[in-house]
């Protein structure tokens, strides 16, 4: 690693809704899994900057700006482009964490980039940030019978599915840290798949 390397910042989102009714929604696990690594990295996740909760800290020995967009869903990526403005961050080094309808529940996968895949946030952090920066998609599975995905993923997660929901986000915690250290396409190698208690479809 040479000092280039190390002096590189990464900008990590999570992409959910704001507010208590939102918490525990599946289409927050994106919010989910930037606190969860915040606890675990000792990161104050408090700050309020370009419409986005941050925190500064580092991980896997690089300098990392967490961030949580407040803006709703579908306007993510006005905070997403102008945090990754301010602090100079190249689409390569942003890595936007969210849930996904289309991979079973229990299932993260990364990728270098694409499409919005009919994700609002999504969709939104493409209009600022253009389509060429990683992604960990954390599969939420799809709806039961007949049920409007728009009512699914606002949903809470059943009791039932808390403990694969931790070992997701404890695994997708795993993933941030090796993209971090060691770029996508080594995580995408170590980590795309089921995590421990799911099953791949």
């Amino acid at each position: 690693m040479d000092s280039a390397d190390r002096d590189e910042r990464f900008l990590i989102v999570g992409l959910g809704n704001p507010g208590r009714n939102h918490a525990f929604n599946r289409h927050n696990v994106g919010f989910m899994a930037v606190d969860k690594l915040a606890l675990a990295q000792g990161i104050d996740l408090r700050r309020v900057q370009s419409k986005a909760i941050v925190g500064n800290g580092r991980l896997a020995e690089r300098a990392v700006i967490l961030a949580k967009p407040q803006t709703f869903m579908n306007l993510s990526g006005e905070a997403v482009g102008a945090l990754a403005s301010f602090y100079r961050i190249p689409p390569r080094a942003v890595l936007v964490v969210y849930d996904e309808l289309d991979i079973p529940f229990g299932v993260i996968r990364l990728r270098e980039k694409g499409g919005a895949g009919g994700h609002n946030g999504m969709r939104s952090v493409i209009q600022h940030l253009g389509n060429d920066f990683p992604r960990l998609r954390l599969g939420i599975g799809r709806p039961p019978g007949r049920m409007d995905p728009a009512a699914y993923v606002l949903q809470d997660f059943s009791r039932d599915e808390l403990p694969l929901v931790s070992e997701m986000l404890a695994t997708a915690g795993q993933a941030i840290a090796s993209f971090v250290r060691d770029g996508i396409d080594l995580t995408m190698s170590r980590f795309n798949g089921p995590v421990e208690g799911a099953t791949q479809a």
